[in-house]
């Protein structure tokens, strides 16, 4: 009864708390040579796909649910240098400022540990909440850096709702022509409980909620998506890969507009897809996100101040 009563916010974790993906460990040399070689062999497979630009962009996604068990893979091109893309992603503090381009992210603050590195995650509704009333995930970053290999992991072992195991990768490889290849991937593991819920939810008030995957036609021959759990990932998934470009696009102008820039241009990628990711009017997206930004900065400025 009490996972019934706190349907929406079960969707809402559904939606966006899959922010930790990706099967695979950043430590050994063994383990790091064997993601270059199969991620460098995966473009090579799909540099079709990647030129058919389905999206509109050269860019794809996979996914699998396994019982218990969801992951999602977008594959796609940067037009950056390599060597930018490492110098900015490597940064623990702008994954910060990147997740939380997300509606359902209220805020994200970081810290550094001795060897490690936590970011917590706010997470809360799509429309502005305060921090105090969001539910927390804090993740674990590692990063691999190589001659023409990036590998970042954020992991959390728990999360909200019996959920477990949650994983994000991303991974980069140089290009010819100044560009990189990316893969950003997720995964995370529900409950039996969990299971049931989101069941009930996509059968009723979320049916209408896909994703990407086409699964045949409906009666008018229109393409026909998949929706349930591994719709709402493949949405998230592609909502991050838009916030990693958004960021990583907006570099070139001066700090102070930034910010700005960045949830505007996030704003209009996602719209491309308004079936899969249209949420709120951008009205209330802007200002919902400049009112949570204002919040994050003066949390993380506490936490640097050792007052929080």
């Amino acid at each position: 009864m009490h996972m019934m009563r706190n349907l929406p916010k079960v969707l809402l974790f559904l939606v966006a708390a899959a922010i930790f993906f990706s099967a695979g460990s950043a430590s050994g040399v063994e383990k790091t040579l064997q993601g270059e070689a199969l991620l460098l062999d995966i473009y090579h497979k799909n540099m079709g796909k990647l030129e058919a630009k389905s999206f509109g962009l050269p860019l794809f996604l996979e996914s699998f649910e396994l019982d218990d068990r969801v992951h999602v893979d977008v594959y796609g091109i940067f037009d950056f240098p390599f060597s930018s893309v490492v110098k900015v992603l490597k940064v623990p503090a702008n994954w910060c400022d990147i997740v939380s381009l997300h509606p359902n992210i209220k805020a994200c603050t970081y810290r550094e540990q001795p060897d490690d590195w936590l970011l917590t995650f706010y997470l809360g509704s799509k429309a502005y909440q305060p921090l105090e009333d969001t539910r927390h995930v804090i993740s674990h970053y590692r990063s691999v850096v190589r001659q023409g290999y990036l590998d970042i992991i954020l992991n959390a072992d728990a999360g909200p709702f019996g959920t477990k195991d949650h994983r994000m990768r991303f991974e980069a490889l140089p290009l010819v022509g100044g560009r990189t290849f990316v893969h950003v991937s997720y995964a995370y593991s529900d409950s039996v409980a969990l299971r049931l819920v989101a069941k009930i939810y996509f059968a009723t008030l979320g049916r209408s909620k896909v994703g990407f995957t086409v699964t045949g036609t409906d009666e008018n021959g229109n393409p026909a998506y998949i929706g349930g759990p591994r719709g709402a990932v493949e949405r998230s998934a592609v909502r991050y890969y838009f916030a990693i470009q958004s960021f990583m696009n907006t570099l070139r102008y001066p700090e102070e507009r930034r910010f700005s820039m960045r949830i505007n241009e996030w704003y209009d990628l996602t719209t491309r897809y308004r079936k899969q990711l249209f949420d709120l009017d951008k009205k209330d997206y802007l200002t919902f996100k400049a009112k949570e930004h204002a919040n994050q900065v003066t949390l993380q400025r506490r936490i640097g101040a050792g007052t929080q």
